[in-house]
């Protein structure tokens, strides 16, 4: 087993007691998150609910090894994350995540199967007919079949944010970090993308972890989290039945 391997019957992210400060240049330290613990298992779905602001970003980058802590301790795959160099680091983040942003981020001038392809060429060691046959692979998987050549400015939002989840997921990450998926879309496209996104990572048996500001796409999560001034608390199943049903009837 390789330095990098999950351990056995580990949980896929552990968190504890995570802080997360900034020194201001006045000299003193703002808070971010303060004492955060949070342990994710192998296959689970959790969501953090928060306003802007709250520290959902700042957790994010921690748990994708954009950032680091401040102060506490973070392992993935039971294995700690803190004094890797930042090759290492670099390494290990390509290797074990995937993520899904808000904005789409394609690239203009390419085809859907060639954004998709585009994370295939660092450090797959593959060919490009390989390349492509998994990029359109990926596609289909995520209903756009008949989208394969398409360029991004003749696709619809819910239709760049599935490409946008199939360049994600094509090196098959352990791990899937999505930032507020469906905030660009309307309500029924988000709610069909995140359909989509639910059943790919659960074939797969991936690990997601959803940020975002709307209660209605933390309640199809199997636990949600709130995060509010940089401190975390879980949300009861109740709570978040009945949010839900407030906003539907508003």
């Amino acid at each position: 087993m390789g330095p990098g391997d999950p351990r056995p019957g580990a949980p896929a992210l552990s968190l504890t007691g995570v802080s997360r400060s900034v020194r201001l240049p006045d000299g003193t330290d703002l808070r971010i998150l303060t004492g955060v613990d949070l342990h994710v298992a192998r296959g689970e779905h959790v969501a953090v609910v928060g306003r802007s602001g709250s520290g959902k970003s700042t957790l994010l980058n921690i748990i994708g090894l954009l950032d680091t802590p401040t102060s506490g301790e973070y392992l993935l795959d039971g294995r700690p994350t803190a004094g890797r160099s930042a090759r290492r680091t670099a390494r290990l983040r390509g290797q074990t995540f995937g993520f899904v942003f808000q904005q789409f981020n394609l690239l203009p001038g390419r085809t859907a199967t060639e954004n998709v392809a585009n994370p295939l060429l660092y450090g797959s060691g593959r060919e490009f007919w390989h390349r492509r046959r998994t990029a359109r692979e990926m596609l289909e998987r995520v209903g756009l079949g008949h989208r394969l050549d398409t360029m991004p400015e003749k696709l619809s939002g819910g239709e760049q944010q599935r490409v946008a989840l199939a360049r994600s997921l094509v090196r098959r990450p352990r791990v899937l970090l999505a930032d507020e998926p469906t905030g660009a879309l309307d309500v029924d496209t988000g709610s069909a993308v995140m359909d989509v996104l639910e059943e790919l990572v659960r074939e797969d048996g991936t690990t997601l972890v959803t940020i975002t500001h709307d209660l209605s796409v933390a309640a199809r999560a199997d636990r949600r989290f709130r995060l509010d001034h940089g401190v975390l608390s879980e949300i009861t199943a109740d709570a978040a039945a009945s949010a839900t049903a407030h906003r539907e009837t508003v």
